[in-house]
């Protein structure tokens, strides 16, 4: 067993404060969820910069912050990493809202969303956070796992995905078995976007054998990084590197496998419409690869 702070070795302790953002069996309270989204989505981030009246729930008089999300699919006793955070206070004072500034630090970088905490009891709802040198004495927690790149063996739902390049190339090359079983059972319509630049991409995957999961084993290899996009070989030109630190994917729509080649063609069609994305986007004039 590896105890939770012979992990977690840091130069101030008494300058820490360690936060359990709580499920609490609430899916309208997905705290992993909105981890997952990153410091694109300002729940996580607002949930962990919040400031109340009550001065034991704050981050005054500290400088940095473990933050952690409940990982509700394995139980209440379960948290994920979210990261080390830099803390600044927002003056003047606001109180019942953010009222920190967090900076992500570099810091256990390589254990966001993969390291899973086990605590030998459930927290009480009004006790989320807590100092550092308190955490191992209050709550005996041990390192349980450490997971996949975003705990990426749990298929999210279609209406859900959204992956990193190095996310889908994980997927891939350890053949997750939900994801597979899940990408391989339905064709569809994709979106990849450049993250640097905000252009997208939309593609469609109509072939009758393992629907999408076979057009993203394309691009998630690292020899064959643009699927043979012409627009996405201009990028891989200036470094393969460009591809794998920008391109998100997500799926737009899906449909059975026994539906024709010809109607996913159709509907891929109208998404480039609608997003535009032969003028302002990554596809090119007529259909892309």
């Amino acid at each position: 067993m590896i105890r939770f702070e012979d992990f977690f070795k840091i130069d101030s302790p008494r300058k820490t404060k360690v936060k359990f953002n709580m499920n609490a069996g609430n899916t309208n309270l997905p705290e992993w969820d909105y981890l997952i989204n990153g410091e694109e989505d300002p729940k996580w981030i607002g949930m962990n910069a919040h400031k109340t009246k009550h001065a034991n729930h704050n981050l005054n008089n500290y400088d940095y912050l473990l933050a952690f999300a409940q990982y509700y699919p394995y139980g209440p006793n379960f948290y994920i990493f979210g990261g080390m955070y830099k803390i600044e206070k927002n003056m003047p004072e606001v109180f019942n809202q953010p009222g920190y500034n967090l900076t992500l630090m570099d810091d256990f970088a390589d254990y966001r969303k993969r390291l899973i905490i086990k605590l030998s009891k459930p927290i009480g709802r009004d006790i989320y956070n807590k100092p550092f040198e308190t955490v191992q004495r209050d709550f005996d927690p041990e390192v349980y796992e450490l997971a996949p790149s975003t705990k990426l063996g749990a298929f999210p739902g279609y209406n859900n995905v959204l992956l990193s390049h190095k996310d889908l190339q994980t997927i891939i090359n350890m053949e997750a078995p939900e994801w597979k079983t899940a990408l391989s059972n339905v064709k569809g319509i994709y979106c990849i976007t450049d993250t640097s630049t905000g252009k997208l991409y939309i593609g469609s995957a109509s072939g009758d054998r393992e629907g999408i999961w076979q057009r993203w084993s394309a691009y998630a290899n690292v020899s064959n990084l643009t699927g043979g996009n012409k627009t996405f070989e201009e990028l891989k030109n200036s470094g393969a590197s460009y591809i794998i630190d920008n391109f998100t994917y997500s799926i737009l729509e899906i449909f059975d496998m026994r539906t024709k080649r010809e109607d996913i063609i159709h509907r891929e069609e109208f998404w480039k419409r609608v997003f535009k994305t032969v003028k302002f986007g990554m596809n090119n004039v007529g259909r892309s690869i």
